[in-house]
């Protein structure tokens, strides 16, 4: 075992070691280290993973709440009066394993509830009452700016996975996720709202669908009647990042045709997921993407 570790960490001090051959001066920027680790990925010091997650650290160290939360008006809540019949449904249509629970308005976020403590409802004696506000878990507060690393610290410190985020005036402006945070190095971690791997487009109604960013156009095409062309980009993804000239954040929403692009899932990379609505009064003025 004592010569293992010590191979390993000889295999360690050679990589760090090669890798300071690489560099060319001491970077002074952020930018520059990052160019650094781009060229000492090319050299073949790591492959491109290593290298995505290590410009993902790098960002997570930059990023604030804000740019990756769930907006309020995307968050699944419960109210604390719900009865448990009622709560059962939610948590299997959304597939969600936790919930912020809400007193008398969305700003007034009481606790959290876990999807697990509801099998206590189905397990007891008819007699045995049952209140979820006997249930709940303490609500944890976190303001908008904070910044991701430290965000990360504090969840692995708690063991809690999901946090309140709050505007300046305390009000309710979304939530976040442990995984949410890990996203932004790891990349996409499959979760409830991923569709199948051989699946592209999902109906929830008539008018909703959820779509893949990655849904060829000409898919796309054949499932909505529209006529996108297909010259300059071959995904949907492609096609919305466009239109906004940007990458969009999670929760930014366009307007094509008689259709709504709302980004429901994304990283500082791509567009991943897209919430689609067919517009009922495609002649109604359009406004442009909005932030």
């Amino acid at each position: 075992m004592k010569d293992d570790q010590s191979g390993r960490s000889g295999s360690r001090q050679s990589w760090l070691a090669r890798l300071a051959l690489s560099l060319p001066g001491k970077p002074k920027t952020r930018e520059q280290l990052v160019q650094v680790l781009r060229d000492a990925q090319r050299h073949g010091l790591f492959d491109a993973d290593a290298q995505a997650m290590i410009e993902g650290v790098l960002q997570v160290a930059e990023m604030q709440v804000r740019d990756i939360m769930i907006p309020r008006s995307q968050m699944v809540v419960v109210s604390r009066d719900d009865r448990p019949e009622e709560l059962i449904p939610v948590a299997i249509q959304s597939g969600h394993s936790r919930f912020p629970v809400i007193g008398d308005s969305r700003d007034e976020v009481v606790g959290v509830l876990l999807a697990k403590d509801l099998l206590r409802y189905s397990t007891r004696n008819e007699q045995e009452p049952f209140s979820v506000r006997e249930i709940l878990r303490p609500p944890v507060f976190v303001p908008e700016s904070k910044r991701l690393n430290v965000l990360l610290k504090e969840f692995r410190a708690s063991r809690n996975h999901l946090a309140i985020v709050v505007d300046e005036y305390g009000g309710v402006a979304g939530m976040v996720t442990i995984e949410d945070v890990l996203e932004q190095i790891v990349g996409e971690i499959e979760d409830e709202h991923d569709i199948d791997e051989e699946t592209y487009i999902r109906k929830f109604s008539d008018v909703n669908y959820t779509v893949k960013a990655l849904t060829p156009i000409e898919d796309f095409n054949e499932q909505f009647g529209t006529e996108f062309s297909d010259d300059e980009f071959d995904t949907i993804g492609g096609l919305i990042t466009d239109r906004f000239g940007r990458l969009p954040r999670r929760g930014e929403t366009v307007l094509l045709d008689n259709l709504s692009f709302q980004v429901i899932n994304a990283d500082n990379r791509r567009i991943r997921l897209l919430k689609v609505t067919l517009l009922l009064n495609p002649n109604a003025t359009r406004p442009s993407a909005s932030a």
